[in-house]
């Protein structure tokens, strides 16, 4: 085909391209074209594309063939009206390149140059061809700083392609530039959601938030849609998020504001939400506030939200109102989970509610609660057995496990028979609890640590560590091996009957075991060994403490201060008591008590009050310890002046005296003869309502037996009586010297029936 052929098919085509359509383009309804989304123009219809064709390929194929200074009269007809920029804009994407592209864009602006409507589709297909090469963020800036003062308006969909770009190369800058270019009455939501994306992940938080601010004014031109909130919600509930944080009062007033709009935030993002508020202190109202405002909005709210809110009720035992979120889910056909059950039954058993979780548990198993039906599973079975053990009513968690067999899905697992051997532990009832054991081995349910250590303690403490030490071994035969806390328990246990060899025994089997001793294990250790006298020992069980890595606290430290002290190795004290402060721990209140104890029984009253004033310097607020260790050693200095003086201060104070310091008192009232004023200090206990024990008789009966006041003994015979107070081998030793002496066997008899002995005689009564 010769050149002058090509020129004229071209400039045919180009003709019949430009010839005038049926209709003339809308601007309104190229208004609403650009505000769709996503989808940047709707394809043209099959004539127009037929068009484009008959004009793309000749361009594309053929060069311009000395032709260029005919394109305006081809492009451009000095009769009929002007292009449509649809049609323009399709026949520039189907150009091979940007370099095309934009070549076709320069014709067309040197034809046109104030055609800014059909320059600005024009642009816009040349930025499209831009963003499809490779490195396109910057040839598209590198476009869109030629050509922003130009006087081209940016189109709705090039801003929102420049800005996807430019968020994907992270230009945060440049992308607030194109939407400061763009036309007020072009800014779609769709281009302000990948700009406030943009903002909230390069952590420009104050800028998200104030682009979000103008989309939620109550008649905003772009309001936010759900797109607007997955942005907004993801971005402000996620925990890796960079930027300011943002507080809860700012989220819920978000939340509240999104919802004018009709725009919720998502299940998961809910229970996020409510989740965050009720960890924080003081926050369970507001979401309270903030879930049922939701839920009368018509937000979507499901049971993992409703469940969020009942946990945190729950912990702050707000049952009423877990009651009334029950109701409204109820109300609002919100399904309920079996979590959702569970949370309240468990809440209810900590509490010691056990009644109420029993009915919960009863309704579920009838196939309905409060309108739901939702079926319990052994998690909620056990939670309920647990809390029934807790209260000591074990063998109604007995028949639960019973008919927990009845339901197939339900059957007893490790937990549910750990559960009831502990509570028949606690209960004493150590053989039901062995029973239990055979049982759960029986019926193939494996034991755990748990079960192991529940039975081994639970032996120690009622005095069967021989038993417990067997158990233990029986376990271990069949490759049920104990850990720190089996070890602590037996350790203990053999401490607390001095039988410190075994102790240390076990102590040093565990490392051979390479059952790595914890912080409990070394303590029991220690304070064992310190109760015992053993001090040398016990500070290398220290020195072994601090080569695992564990460092003592000051509990420790105050056990090895009190044992020196027991044993009169003061140095040791004074230098275990600067190790502690070496290791930043101050002396507290045991550690002072400790001290005052020890100097008030060796008689040295000026550290005494050295030691009481640096407590009041620092702050320590004397114990009734404190008070009981200084009154004692007055009164073994036979300073009883000194002790009632205390006394007196005590009683003036925050801390009230105990039947222990009163019996101090007492005591040496009586070896001092001063009856009456010991016999005031009980009435004294009567009105301050502190309960005289056996030696607060015993002391009394002593002092009235020399002064044969037997009227006052009567009285006070009655008075044990009445507190439950029962005589032991002195009190009887005391009474029956005395009482047969004086010819008052009977009263005696009464007394030690029960009866009353201040009555006349032949009217006993109980």
């Amino acid at each position: 085909m010769s050149a002058a052929l090509r020129a004229s098919t071209k400039q045919s085509n180009l003709l019949r391209f430009l010839k005038p359509q049926t209709t003339t383009p809308n601007p309104s309804s190229l208004v609403r074209h650009l505000s769709a989304e996503p989808h940047l123009h709707p394809p043209p219809q099959n004539d127009s594309s037929s068009l484009v064709g008959q004009v793309v390929e000749p361009l594309q194929t053929t060069g311009n063939d000395g032709n260029e200074d005919k394109f305006p009269e081809l492009l451009f007809p000095s009769t009929g009206p002007p292009p449509c920029p649809r049609d323009l804009l399709q026949t520039i994407r189907r150009l091979g390149s940007t370099a095309e592209a934009l070549e076709f864009f320069y014709r067309v602006q040197t034809v046109r140059p104030q055609e800014s409507e059909l320059l600005s589709f024009a642009l816009e297909a040349v930025f499209e061809h831009a963003s499809r090469e490779p490195n396109s963020h910057s040839k598209l800036l590198d476009l869109f700083e030629r050509f922003k003062n130009s006087g081209i308006p940016v189109s709705a969909n090039a801003a929102g392609l420049l800005i996807r770009s430019f968020g994907r190369a992270q230009l945060v800058d440049e992308s607030l530039l194109v939407y400061n270019e763009l036309c007020p009455s072009h800014r779609f939501t769709h281009i302000r959601n990948s700009l406030i994306d943009l903002l909230f992940r390069r952590g420009r938080v104050d800028d998200a938030l104030h682009m979000l601010d103008e989309m939620l004014k109550p008649n905003a031109e772009f309001p936010p849609n759900s797109n607007t909130g997955h942005i907004v919600f993801n971005a402000l509930l996620k925990r890796d998020r960079i930027g300011r944080a943002v507080d809860e009062e700012e989220v819920v007033g978000l939340v509240s504001k999104f919802s004018k709009h009709d725009v919720f935030p998502n299940s998961v993002w809910l229970t996020q939400l409510i989740n965050r508020l009720c960890r924080k202190s003081g926050w369970t109202d507001r979401a309270w506030d903030i879930l049922h405002e939701l839920m009368k909005s018509g937000g979507v709210a499901e049971a993992a939200s409703c469940n969020a809110l009942l946990t945190a009720l729950g912990k702050a035992r707000e049952f009423e109102r877990m009651n009334t979120v029950m109701a409204e889910m109820k109300k609002m056909n919100i399904q309920p989970t079996v979590v959702t059950f569970g949370i309240l039954v468990n809440n209810l058993c900590k509490v010691r509610r056990v009644d109420e979780a029993l009915e919960v548990l009863e309704k579920m198993n009838g196939g309905e609660n409060d309108g739901f039906s939702v079926e319990p599973d052994v998690i909620i079975y056990n939670t309920v057995i647990d809390g029934l053990c807790k209260v000591g009513r074990q063998d109604e968690g007995l028949g639960l496990l019973e008919r927990m067999r009845s339901h197939p899905g339900c059957m007893p697992n490790t937990v549910t028979y750990n559960c009831l051997i502990s509570g028949y532990c606690k209960s004493s009832v150590i053989k039901a609890a062995l029973e239990l054991f055979d049982e759960m081995n029986k019926n193939g349910v494996p034991p755990n640590v748990i079960t192991l250590n529940t039975l081994v303690d639970g032996m120690c403490k009622h005095g069967r560590t021989a038993s417990a030490v067997q158990f233990f071994r029986e376990m271990q035969g069949k490759g049920l091996k104990g850990n720190a806390v089996t070890y602590a328990s037996l350790i203990n246990a053999f401490c607390n009957v001095n039988n410190i060899e075994k102790a240390i025994e076990l102590f040093d089997e565990m490392l051979e075991a390479r059952c790595s001793p914890d912080a409990i294990v070394y303590y029991t250790l220690i304070s064992g060994l310190s109760r015992a006298g053993k001090l040398d020992l016990a500070s290398s069980v220290v020195s072994r403490m601090k080569e695992a890595g564990f460092s003592p606290d000051i509990v420790t430290y105050n056990v090895l201060v009190n044992g020196f002290c027991r044993t009169n190795k003061l140095d040791k004290a004074y230098e275990t008591l600067k190790e502690m402060e070496e290791a930043g721990f101050k002396p507290d209140g045991v550690t002072y008590n400790t001290l005052i104890s020890y100097f008030s029984k060796s008689g040295d009253f000026t550290a005494v009050d050295k030691l009481t004033k640096e407590m009041a310097k620092e702050g320590i607020v004397p114990t009734v310890v404190t008070y009981g260790a200084l009154i004692h050693a007055y009164c073994l200095s036979e300073k009883l002046d000194e002790a009632m003086k205390i006394f007196r201060e005590m009683s003036s104070s925050k801390v009230p005296p105990n039947t222990v310091i009163y019996n101090i008192l007492i005591n040496s009232l009586i070896k001092k003869n001063q009856v009456d004023e010991a016999l005031s200090l009980m009435d004294d206990m009567k009105v301050k309502e502190v309960k005289p024990n056996t030696n607060t008789f015993n002391a009394i009966f002593r002092g009235l037996k020399e002064k044969n006041h037997l009227s006052k003994a009567f009285e006070l015979m009655d008075r044990m009586t009445e507190h439950a107070c029962n005589p032991d081998y002195i009190t009887m030793e005391i009474l029956t010297e005395w009482l047969s002496a004086v010819g008052e066997t009977e009263k005696l008899k009464s007394f030690v029936h029960g009866y009353q002995v201040s009555a006349p005689s032949g009217k006993w009564e109980k």
